[in-house]
């Protein structure tokens, strides 16, 4: 019996050495490099990470460039009509004057003799020839006023602009800070979120392959079975055909081989359905050809303390943390701002010499001061809300960290209850196994029947399969004590 057994493994190691063999190390590494929500959370953090250091970027001055074109129907005017009118004929407005003060003759007469007194002998005739010179100047002067009212002509329908600007934060009333600690805050419980999501990818991708294991050893445990009560069946074959057992005990034994035929049916198809859901998990086709290491079924003992790893509680803390920086967040939009501002400014047409149609520009530089004074109580209000999230965080806090201490009280109860139990399975186990070897001498010599070596064997698979379940279920709460420690 012993080198059937023997033959089983080596059939069963030879079909399964062409599949893909996975170690735990090996089934963890795929599931956390293929994860989808772990990709996921991976994103969010880089998100996060990027928003901190948009964050940063407060502190330090903006700078910015503007540029403007604006097409208006009509042009400004410093002078009206009349005015432009005037200094375009100011030197015939001038000569016309003289011309009439010329014709006057009382006017002629009182010329005449001014300069007699001075000793100048002027006639009438004199005076005409001045009106050559005077037309010459009135025409001058007609030039210069056109060139003046022309001067004065703004031409502002079309307008160009240019402007660059700095500002420089000095005084956010504590806004920058608090908002760069939300920023801080926000990136690490995003981090936060990726080692609670891949502690979550490991913890199910063990359990996961812990089952695989279980139903393996039942399989295999279905196959010794099935072999023994073969072996079984052959031996009371050869004893109907000898005479010394009947056609009954023959049709016993035989619908008990049925049986175990099924039980290991049942068993491959448990371990295909678990191997696939173990393929899932690590990011491999479910229908990919594998096989785990079953040595890996070792019961040590649980360690851990509870020293507040656990993901769930930092993320909470991490949030109170968060809502106290938004309460200074909302508490500075109360307090005055000040910056410093400067830049440089060009338009066309410029104003710098006169009105030209020419780019020019100057630069400037100055404090700009906001001050709020009164917003009917709405900063209080956000203030209020703000430390109402606060205070529910911190709450939520201590929940948790109860309820954590209860879970891990509930799997340490239940990790122990798990050993006790291994226990005694092993301990049943070695009685159904010396039961088994005693029904087979017995049945060898004779002295009981193949009913009783059938109830043996019976017992034996219950008992080994008692064990293998008991074996898996100390390494699950084992799994679930140290993922409750947070270890």
């Amino acid at each position: 019996m012993k080198r059937c057994i023997i033959l089983l493994y080596v059939l069963v190691s030879v079909s399964t050495a062409h599949a893909q063999m996975l170690s735990l190390d090996s089934c963890v590494a795929m599931a956390v490099r293929e994860n989808t929500q772990l990709k996921i959370a991976k994103i969010k953090a880089d998100m996060a990470t990027n928003t901190r250091k948009a964050a940063r970027t407060k502190y330090l001055p903006n700078i910015s460039a503007t540029g403007t074109y604006m097409r208006t129907g009509k042009q400004l005017s410093i002078l009206s009509e009349d005015q432009q009118n005037a200094l375009s004929n100011i030197g015939t407005t001038l000569a016309n004057n003289l011309g009439a003060t010329m014709q006057n003759q009382q006017t002629m007469m009182q010329i005449m003799q001014t300069a007699a007194s001075m000793g100048i002998n002027l006639t009438p005739q004199h005076i005409q020839q001045l009106q050559e010179p005077i037309a010459n100047l009135a025409k001058s002067l007609n030039q210069t006023g056109a060139t003046i009212a022309e001067a004065f002509d703004t031409d502002t329908r079309n307008m160009f602009g240019a402007a660059v600007t700095l500002k420089q934060p000095l005084f956010m009333g504590g806004k920058i800070a608090a908002g760069n600690k939300m920023a801080q805050i926000a990136e690490e419980i995003a981090q936060t979120q990726v080692e609670q999501a891949e502690e979550d990818v490991k913890f199910n991708v063990e359990n996961t392959y812990y089952l695989v294991v279980g139903i393996e050893h039942k399989k295999r445990l279905a196959d010794e079975f099935a072999s023994l009560v073969a072996q079984l069946s052959a031996d009371v074959s050869k004893m109907v055909q000898e005479g010394v057992a009947t056609r009954a005990d023959e049709l016993k034994v035989s619908v008990r081989l049925n049986e175990a035929q099924m039980q290991q049916l049942q068993a491959e198809n448990g371990l295909a359905l678990s191997k696939m859901l173990l393929c899932k998990l690590c990011g491999l086709p479910v229908n990919s050809d594998i096989s785990v290491d079953t040595t890996t079924v070792v019961v040590g003992d649980a360690m851990g303390s509870f020293t507040n790893n656990r993901a769930e509680l930092k993320m909470l803390g991490q949030a109170v943390e968060l809502y106290n920086a938004k309460v200074k967040t909302e508490r500075a939009e109360h307090l005055p701002q000040v910056a410093l501002v400067g830049g440089y400014m060009v338009s066309n047409p410029s104003l710098f010499n006169g009105f030209e149609k020419k780019f020019k520009g100057t630069w400037n530089v100055g404090l700009m001061v906001n001050i709020p004074i009164w917003d009917w109580n709405e900063t209080g209000y956000k203030v209020r809300s703000a430390k109402g999230q606060a205070a529910i965080a911190q709450l939520q806090l201590t929940e948790a960290e109860q309820m954590i201490d209860m879970q891990i009280a509930q799997c340490q109860f239940k990790y122990d209850e798990a050993q006790r139990k291994l226990a005694l399975t092993n301990k049943n186990f070695d009685k159904a196994e010396e039961n088994l070897r005693c029904a087979n001498m017995g049945f060898e010599e004779g002295v009981m029947t193949s009913s009783d070596v059938m109830m043996a064997q019976t017992a034996w698979l219950q008992a080994k399969t008692q064990v293998i379940e008991a074996q898996i279920e100390v390494i699950t709460a084992q799994l679930a004590l140290s993922h409750a420690y947070g270890n």
